[in-house]
């Protein structure tokens, strides 16, 4: 015998080093006859644990490494979730840490209270499974809470991809099945493994004996063996004549959780002896009077092993490595699909039908996914998300704050020319564009897109969510109320109304001192103001906060409004029949006006945020006193119950394109009176999901001169957005028209001219088209043109429509088919797209906010319109005099014109010229932040509404 054991790794002596050279060569003659290597052994090598964990470290770290040189920026990433804070944990925690930070990896620490619930565990866990950037999850044991926990459920909760520690059931039921690289092995038995293998000795063929059957230990180290094909014994408490078993083991794995247990008479010579135990027992010639110990007796057992592990300093440290190894490897696997900026997103295929079969037809051809799996495939996590049913969800705009460091995508709006009766397909072509960007062209593609209403659906427009096999699923219930946010705008609304005809009631039935009882009713002997009430002493100039404090007169200026009700100021909210009023409504002069073009709707719209909208709702002015000053819905305390109406409808809308890609749908402000674009957060939150390199389609109602100016003018000066494309909707036949053809009614039979190659007619028209060209051109931005095709187009005619679009300024235009052809019609403007995104954008604005009123009118009517000038009647010439004293006169303005043409008398097609804009009378939405002047009385909806004749599908709502 040489005499003694030495360390692998370690700094030996010359008998050391004779005793590596002897060990080599009796290891070299035993390859030859593998049934004897126990007997001949004369010499115990004990295996380091540290030296190989380092040596797996270090490989990991050059692994990593590469990661990072491929994919700049990519780390793997990895939690340790503990409950409470027992110092063991601790430190183990500690090392797992300091492992990973030495390795590259980037692992947090994630510690709940002792106080912590299951249910609050679990959903920690939650959040840490749907992070992408988390490739490992720990869940540190034991669970040390106050509240009862269910190990196995906490456990079995991790995502089976991430479950590093590969405790799971079904890490567990794989590993027991043999699928060994399918799963994740359990990091103490994975570096027994190792350990075993570091000692040159085959599995293969060996007589192992295991003690102990923990889920953590014993259990998988016999699958293990296993499948390495050893002939495996797994022994415990019960086992009869334990040292008999443990005897005939060529190979020895001790997870018993005794101290020194196993003694070494009972170890066959030359085995190799893996102890996994962690025990302490007294010593008194320690300084903390105990020392640790292995299950093994191991002064004895290592004059028979062959081969050892040390305790401590052996099992110990590569179970942290095989964490690590794990974690390395959940990041391997996630990067054999990853995509740097690229979601991981499946996209339906089109049942494409010649010719193109009605819109619900259309979609009821083509599978839809679950909501849940595409907010998965776009980066949402399941707590950022109210699903509504199968197909649509609520989004929280706390996905804004996540993201926050993530840049934003590029950002393209689609607008079009002046409207006609034919309809030139704007929202097709938004919802085909974003098709082809996503499903075809394999770019991040997110459309925005305004809600319709049920105006619209029982009015005589229709749906509103595309056509053909470019549009947005489930139509029906998008085109009815799709999760209740213009029935809560209605609601808001109405709610207001009910206040302010409330107020005029008490007001005139009750003193000062009852109004002041109901305002600020005694409870329990004590008055107490609220935030708003306390507001609204501040802005009558009464500075005390004691409502026992005021004096009579002062409560008589804290309780009245003196509402002037011969001045209408807040409108009853409709949603589908025409404005007026009832002849019984004789008290109060209350105009009606449409959810859509209500100022909620645009707050909606505009806001930036739950706390910013309820600033902006405390802000309207909702009537005048009978001096003529403004009182707000801050005044009548009603700024908090509007917002809690709205908390949801504050909250995107997710749905999808028939071909999958993610749609927007949220808020609906018409286009006349209000701004008619879709909603600000809307579009922050997909220009964050996008990612840099993604897009986001949204879109502008109406034309470039009305929908597309407000977007620049007023939401983008809300948002801080700034577009990088623009998208000119132009059609053969709108432009036929424009160019003189013969009128049309929408439904009616087409003259002959616009299903005939008409070139003349045509060539006229562009020129309307170089007008909104020009007026897009006019924000700095490229303008791509979309020539959107219909079946009677002829390819001379397309082609006129694409050269004319470039002559006129436009980067460039292409064809679009994708009503006929979904996303695929849409490739050479997806393209276009692209490119145009890479040109520099030199976004501006028309004006400076801080012009005069009179002066932006004047600039928006000549710029965009074509006007030599503006005529403001007598009383817009007051209302500017009267808001510029206000403090209102740095606001944008929002044009209420007629979207039929560019001028205000909606027969007057093409260029119209020679034309002063006159403006009836100028408003001012102070919560939503603009003026609006009105140039037109715009009807939004007819007398008479087609739901009288509306029927329920009975083929898609059987009879129950």
């Amino acid at each position: 015998m040489l005499g003694g054991a030495h360390r692998l790794g370690g700094r030996e002596g010359t008998s050391a080093k004779l005793a590596v050279t002897m060990y080599a060569i009796v290891t070299a003659t035993l390859r030859h006859s593998p049934r004897c290597w126990t007997a001949r052994r004369t010499a115990t090598t004990i295996i380091s644990g540290n030296k190989t964990s380092l040596q797996v470290r270090e490989r990991l770290k050059r692994d990593v490494e590469k990661m990072g040189a491929q994919f700049p920026g990519f780390r793997p990433g990895l939690v340790v979730l503990q409950v409470g804070d027992r110092e063991d944990s601790n430190l183990y925690i500690s090392m797992k840490l300091k492992a990973a930070a030495e390795i590259g990896i980037n692992a947090n620490h994630i510690r709940l209270p002792k106080t912590a619930t299951e249910a609050e565990v679990l959903q920690r866990i939650l959040e840490v499974n749907e992070n992408p950037a988390v490739h490992g999850l720990i869940v540190q044991l034991p669970l040390d809470s106050i509240h009862p926990m269910d190990t196995e459920k906490v456990t079995n909760a991790v995502a089976p991809g991430k479950d590093v520690d590969g405790l799971t059931s079904i890490n567990a039921g794989k590993l027991s099945r043999g699928d060994l690289g399918d799963c994740f092995i359990p990091c103490t038995p994975n570096g027994c493994m190792e350990l075993i293998r570091q000692t040159g000795v085959s599995v293969a063929g060996k007589k192992a004996v295991v003690i102990g059957r923990s889920k953590i230990v014993g259990a998988p180290m016999h699958d293990l063996l296993l499948w390495s094909h050893a002939t495996v014994t797994t022994c415990h408490s019960k086992t009869a004549d334990l040292a008999a078993e443990v005897g005939q083991a060529d190979i020895l794995v001790v997870g018993a959780g005794k101290a020194e247990m196993v003694k070494g008479e009972w170890v066959r010579k030359g085995a190799v002896v893996i102890d996994c135990g962690i025990n302490h027992i007294p010593d008194s010639s320690k300084a903390s009077g105990k020392r640790v110990v292995g299950d093994v007796h191991y002064p004895s057992a290592k004059e028979r092993a062959g081969f050892i592990t040390p305790v401590p300093g052996g099992v110990g440290p590569m179970t942290v490595a095989m964490l690590m190894e794990n974690t390395v490897q959940s990041a391997e696997r996630f990067l054999q699909t990853y995509q740097p900026g690229k979601w991981n997103i499946t996209y339906n295929k089109l049942n494409i039908q010649t010719p193109v079969p009605s819109d619900a037809e259309a979609s009821r051809s083509c599978s839809h996914k679950p909501i849940a799996q595409l907010a998965k495939e776009i980066g949402l996590l399941s707590t950022e998300l109210d699903p509504c049913g199968e197909t649509k969800a609520k989004v929280h705009l706390d996905v804004v704050k996540r993201l926050q460091k993530q840049p934003d995508g590029k950002y393209v709006v689609v607008t079009g020319i002046t409207p006609t009766p034919l309809g030139e397909g704007k929202r097709t072509t938004t919802l085909g564009l974003t098709q082809a960007l996503g499903a075809h062209l394999n770019t991040n593609a997110v459309a925005c897109v305004r809600q319709p209403v049920r105006g619209p659906d029982f009015g005589i427009g229709g749906g509103a969510i595309g056509g053909g096999y470019s549009q947005a699923v489930p139509s029906e219930e998008v085109n009815l109320h799709l999760s209740g946010d213009v029935p809560a705008v209605i609601a808001a609304s109405r709610l207001l109304s009910d206040a302010i005809d409330a107020r005029l009631f008490h007001e005139s039935t009750l003193s000062d001192g009852a109004l002041y009882d109901h305002l600020v009713p005694l409870k329990k002997d004590q008055r107490k103001f609220s935030p708003a009430q306390l507001r609204r002493l501040k802005k009558s100039g009464i500075k005390k906060t004691d409502p026992a404090t005021l004096t009579e007169e002062e409560v008589g200026r804290f309780v009245r409004l003196d509402i002037d009700p011969d001045v209408s100021a807040w409108g009853r909210g409709l949603d589908t029949s025409s404005q007026g009023q009832s002849p019984m409504e004789k008290r109060l002069t209350r105009a009606f006006s449409t959810s859509v073009a209500s100022e909620i709707m645009a707050i909606l719209s505009l806001t930036s945020g739950q706390k910013d909208m309820q600033q902006r709702l405390a802000k309207m002015v909702v009537a005048t006193n009978q001096n003529g000053e403004p009182i707000t819905a801050e005044d009548l305390g009603m700024s908090r119950a509007l917002a809690d109406l709205l908390r949801d409808a504050v909250k995107p809308n997710l749905i999808q394109t028939l071909e999958g890609t993610p749609v927007f749908v949220h808020t609906s402000p018409f286009c006349d009176i209000a701004h008619g674009n879709p909603s600000i957060l809307a579009d922050k939150i997909a220009m964050k999901l996008v990612g840099p390199e993604g897009f986001v389609v949204t879109e502008a109602g109406y034309g470039a001169d009305i929908g597309l100016e407000k977007f620049c003018n007023i939401k983008c000066r809300s948002s801080g957005l700034q577009p990088h494309v623009v998208v000119l909707v132009a059609t053969v036949r709108g432009l036929k028209l424009h160019g003189g053809g013969p009128t049309v009614t929408a439904g009616g039979p087409l003259p002959k001219e616009y299903e005939e190659e008409n070139l003349s007619l045509l060539e006229q028209g562009c020129g309307h088209l170089r007008r909104q060209v020009q007026n897009a051109r006019a924000f700095g931005v490229p303008v791509v043109v979309a020539v959107n095709v219909f079946p009677t187009d002829t390819d001379a005619e397309l082609d006129l429509v694409c050269h004319a679009a470039r002559l006129a300024g436009a980067f460039d235009a292409a064809r679009c088919s994708a009503w006929a052809e979904g996303g695929a019609g849409a490739v050479g403007l997806g393209e276009a797209v692209q490119r145009a995104a890479e040109e520099p954008s030199k976004f501006r604005f028309l004006y400076n906010a801080e012009l005069p009123i009179t002066d932006k009118i004047r600039t928006i009517a000549m710029e965009m319109y074509g006007a030599d000038d503006v005529e403001l009647l007598p009383e817009a010439k007051r209302k500017v005099e009267l808001y510029a004293q206000q403090g209102y006169g740095s606001l944008p303005v929002c044009m209420a014109k007629t979207p039929f043409s560019l001028s205000h008398d909606p027969d007057r097609k093409g260029v119209p010229a020679g034309f002063v804009l006159p403006i009836l009378d100028i408003g001012v939405n102070v919560g939503a932040e603009y003026l609006y002047a009105l140039v037109n009385a715009t009807v939004a909806f007819p007398d008479w509404p087609r739901f009288h004749d509306a029927e329920a599908d009975s083929e898609t709502e059987p009879d129950a």
